[in-house]
């Protein structure tokens, strides 16, 4: 028998997410959507790429997320001469004892800050394929497990930018949601100046939680109700988007698969044992939308896959809500 997330563990949930939202939030200045994205993927266990031009905050994201929780953080300034090696680790002989020793690289921490994550070659990319699908390194046919949490926030200039390579598209489904900064409000860029031109800010942000607790949360958000509905409904959105003529990439089933977590990961935040359409509809554009490919036709009409994920929003029916029992499955109202 699945066993469902009760009141005081979403009570506690909520008090612990909203104290590592507040920690992040005294440091990005006007992005309450963004921060709250950045929590809901590590409660469902994801990882969470930030697109955008330099200088809007993108890297000061990731390094407060780090912050906020109180666990092993690294960063990787991705290069074009970075190597694979230096994000997986490499076998040392020892010739005193004449054994290997295995000396561990930036990817062995709780949450890696992966900078200018496409500026580094599509070989050095694809380090990170095995880490962040399957949490483990395999090293000289050895295989080294990730310690749980274990998130990968990394940042990613536009591609049209000099000295960038495009993510490929293993890289991409592997990334649980996507979320561009935007620039911050007038108002929020005049307080910036205010708060970020005395000191550091990310000098006085203290942990909110640490590794342990996030373990807690995670298995919290895991167990939300998700109904056969809500499920049917999922799938039914992910296979439309490999029906219509306007892409020539569907969604993965993996996408699918991040995209309930993702729902579980939002309804816990906001103090619900169950998952709702509305989970589903706010995260579909920021879940699906990067691992899509638009067809020719399509960019001739300057269609992007987001402008195409909101009209399949629009044509897949919602389920209606109805009282859940043990033999229907239906999600309650």
């Amino acid at each position: 028998m699945t066993t469902m997330a009760g009141p005081r563990e979403l009570e506690y949930l909520a008090g612990v997410t909203g104290a590592i939202k507040s920690a992040i939030e005294s440091v990005i200045e006007g992005k309450p959507e963004v921060v709250d994205l950045a929590v809901t993927v590590l409660l469902a266990e994801g990882h969470l790429l930030v697109e955008d031009v330099p200088g809007v905050g993108k890297t000061m994201l990731a390094k407060a997320m780090g912050r906020a929780v109180d666990c092993t953080v690294r960063r990787i300034q991705f290069t074009p001469d970075l190597l694979p090696s230096d994000v997986t680790g490499v076998s040392i002989y020892r010739q005193e004892r004449h054994e290997f020793e295995f000396k561990p690289g930036a990817i062995f921490a709780n949450i890696v800050v992966g900078d200018e994550i496409n500026r580094a070659s599509p070989k050095t990319q694809s380090a990170l394929l095995e880490c962040m699908e399957e949490h483990q390194v395999t090293v000289d046919g050895v295989t080294h497990r990730l310690e749980s949490p274990f998130i990968v926030v990394a940042t990613q200039n536009p591609v049209e930018m000099e000295g960038t390579f495009p993510l490929p598209e293993a890289q991409r489904d592997r990334f649980m949601a996507r979320v561009s900064m935007g620039y911050p409000s007038a108002n929020a860029e005049l307080d910036m100046l205010g708060h970020h031109g005395e000191h550091d800010p990310l000098a006085g942000l203290r942990p909110a939680c640490d590794a342990n607790t996030v373990r807690s949360l995670i298995a919290v958000a895991r167990a939300v109700y998700a109904a056969d509905g809500i499920k049917e409904y999922v799938v039914n959105l992910v296979r439309a988007t490999r029906s219509t003529p306007e892409l020539r990439l569907g969604a993965s089933p993996r996408s699918a698969l991040h995209l309930l977590r993702a729902s579980k990961a939002r309804a816990a935040i906001s103090g619900r044992g169950h998952v709702i359409p509305d989970d589903v509809q706010a995260l579909a554009p920021l879940v699906l939308a990067h691992r899509l490919m638009p067809s020719a036709e399509a960019q001739l009409a300057r269609r992007s896959p987001a402008d195409v994920l909101t009209s399949i929003l629009g044509q897949v029916p919602v389920p209606a809500p109805r009282v859940a029992t043990s033999s229907n499955g239906s999600w309650p109202a």
